[in-house]
């Protein structure tokens, strides 16, 4: 089943981007506490450490586990001093999925690529550009050392929506991107903001 704009739009209603939500509804996203990958989560205070001169906050940290399938919750905002925690949807890069099969096969940093990139990431100002309101990352690591230049960002999609996993069993792909749903996405932009670690990788 090919997954574009039109058919999408054709099965359900397209969900627009939230500009701004309450800090309650957030809860609402995913049940709290949420389990992550333990050598995934080691992984990314490992690159917190690595990368503290560069990253000035340290509160809040955003975890991409690029291990499992696009249809499931896989983008983590983690509070490090209450541990509270959510999971989010997030899409990869088409790049890293060329059959589109839900499944990130590979990593790339090259320009061009469309692919989604591994490592540790420097949250940027956020801006109203293309994909509308979105969140500059910087690539701290050799294997995403491109995002700058590639426009690699935090924004929502159309194509992260749940209502997508759920008609066509897999979401879409970005091209490079962390593209969230709407409320995630406010989310993210709210409790990451500037200056904190978004980590992915793929264990």
């Amino acid at each position: 089943m090919s997954l574009t704009r039109r058919s999408f739009l054709n099965a359900v209603a397209a969900t627009g981007a939230v500009a701004a939500v309450p800090a309650k509804v957030f809860a609402t996203v995913a049940p709290p506490q949420p389990s992550i990958n333990p050598a995934l989560r080691a992984r990314a205070l490992a690159a917190l450490e690595a990368h503290g001169d560069r990253i000035k906050m340290r509160d809040v940290i955003g975890i991409a586990d690029f291990n499992r399938f696009s249809r499931e919750p896989r983008f983590y905002i983690v509070d490090l001093r209450s541990a509270f925690t959510t999971q989010h949807l997030v899409a990869h890069g088409r790049g890293s999925d060329p059959g589109h099969l839900g499944w990130l096969e590979r990593f790339s940093n090259e320009i061009g690529s469309e692919a989604t990139s591994e490592g540790a990431y420097l949250t940027g100002d956020s801006y109203t550009g293309k994909y509308g309101w979105s969140m500059r990352l910087f690539g701290l690591d050799a294997s995403n050392s491109n995002a700058l230049a590639r426009s690699i960002v935090v924004h929502s999609a159309w194509y992260a929506e749940p209502k997508v996993a759920e008609t066509f069993g897999k979401l879409g792909r970005s091209e490079g991107c962390f593209a969230l749903p709407g409320i995630s996405h406010a989310e993210a932009m709210t409790r990451l903001g500037s200056g904190r670690l978004l980590y992915a990788e793929k264990i």
